[in-house]
This record gives C-alpha cells, sequence and structure tokens, in this order.
C-alpha cells in the first residue's frame, strides 16, 4: 500500500445535513467507519487528499484517529449528482492479512490478429484477495488471437495470492469479424469524401 494513502483522521460528534454542509465547506469529507462487530465510527476527511487516492478502485486508507492507526476500505461514495462533490463516504475497517471481496477493473491488452474486432463483455471481476495488496486492475491478452475466439474470466492473469470468485465461465472478451454494416460503413467512407470536393466544384460552376 502507497504512503500516499496515509491520512490523518478527526473523530466528530456532530452530525445532520447541516454539520455535514460545515464540514464540507472547510474542504472536508464526512465519513463514517463500519465493521468487526465495532460501533461506527464518524470521521473527518482532508478533502483534496481523499479525491486523489478515490481515482483508483478499491482505495484502502491508512487512517491515522486519535493517534491510532485504522485501516478501512472505501465502499461507497456519495457525490452531489450536478456538481459531483464527494458528499459522504461510508469505510469498512480491515485488518493486515484480513481478506477482502473487491470488483476489480480487467484491461485489454495486445493487439488480436489483424481484421478482427474487440467485444469486451465483463468489464469487472470479483475476486479475493488481501486487503493491503488490492490490484488496480487485472489483465486479459488478446495478442495474436485469431476470430472468433471467446475468452472467459479463466485467461485473465490474476496476481499471486488472488483468488478468482466470479463464475469462471464468465465471458470477459470475444474477438469476432467487423459486422457487415461495419464493413459497408468503411467502403462508403472513401467514396462519400471523394464525392464532397465534387459537389463543391459543381456547386460553384453553378454560380
Amino acid at each position: 500500500m502507497s504512503d500516499d494513502n496515509k491520512l490523518v483522521a478527526e473523530a466528530r460528534d456532530q452530525f445532520g445535513k447541516g454539520a455535514a454542509r460545515k464540514i464540507r465547506a472547510a474542504g472536508k469529507i464526512p465519513a463514517v467507519i463500519y465493521g468487526h462487530g465495532s460501533e461506527p465510527q464518524h470521521v473527518t476527511l482532508p478533502g483534496h487528499e481523499v479525491s486523489l487516492i478515490l481515482r483508483k478502485a478499491n482505495a484502502l486508507l491508512d487512517l491515522e484517529i486519535g493517534g491510532k492507526s485504522q485501516l478501512a476500505l472505501v465502499k461507497d461514495v456519495q457525490k452531489d449528482p450536478v456538481r459531483q462533490i464527494i458528499e459522504h463516504i461510508d469505510l469498512i475497517v480491515v485488518k493486515k492479512g484480513e481478506k477482502v471481496q473487491v470488483e476489480v477493473p480487467v484491461h485489454v491488452v495486445g493487439e488480436a490478429a489483424p481484421g478482427t474486432v474487440l467485444e469486451q463483455e465483463a468489464h469487472t471481476l470479483l475476486v479475493e484477495v488481501s486487503a493491503v495488496a488490492i490490484p488496480e486492475a487485472l489483465q486479459i491478452s488478446v495478442e495474436g488471437v485469431e476470430a472468433i475466439t471467446h475468452l472467459p474470466a479463466t485467461e485473465v492473469v490474476l496476481p499471486e495470492g488472488a483468488v478468482l470468485v466470479s463464475d469462471p465461465e464468465t465471458l470477459v472478451v470475444s474477438v469476432v469479424l467487423p459486422t457487415v454494416a461495419a464493413v459497408e460503413e468503411e467502403a462508403e467512407a472513401p467514396v462519400a469524401a471523394a464525392e464532397a470536393p465534387a459537389a463543391e466544384a459543381e456547386a460553384e460552376a453553378a454560380e
């Protein structure tokens, strides 16, 4: 886990919409930490630092609360639907050595055979991993794959210690041939481009 995920959180005892507005006006974010049978803990997080961390999926925060360290996984982020400002964050307590189940993005890498088209069917997969080693993304290679090929979740490269929880037969990527419509559009495009100057010339002659 990166040192960039280390934050100082402030315990809070004021709740409600009014208190939350004051927190956000000060450039901070209200949050609640749940889990492991403990009472929910209400805290305030530094807004700018948290916004940067949340650019990555499944962010794990190393919080210092009252001089004590607490690991917490981001469970839910509530945003203003119009301004997209973070209004509230739900966190789950995790402990070192503990494993968690998280949805991780799947990235396609490599170049399939010429003349083929990729169709990504699954963009995330559920995996079980160490809470302190959650991957930013999983990779599936299509290098040199010919049409027509269907690549299931078993073809995804998992980091050491990770276990696939999603159905192994989940279709992730299909390598197929272009549809007839797509081929026709590509063929018509050069013709249309060639006709445009001719049409302009005719219009000028008519003037």
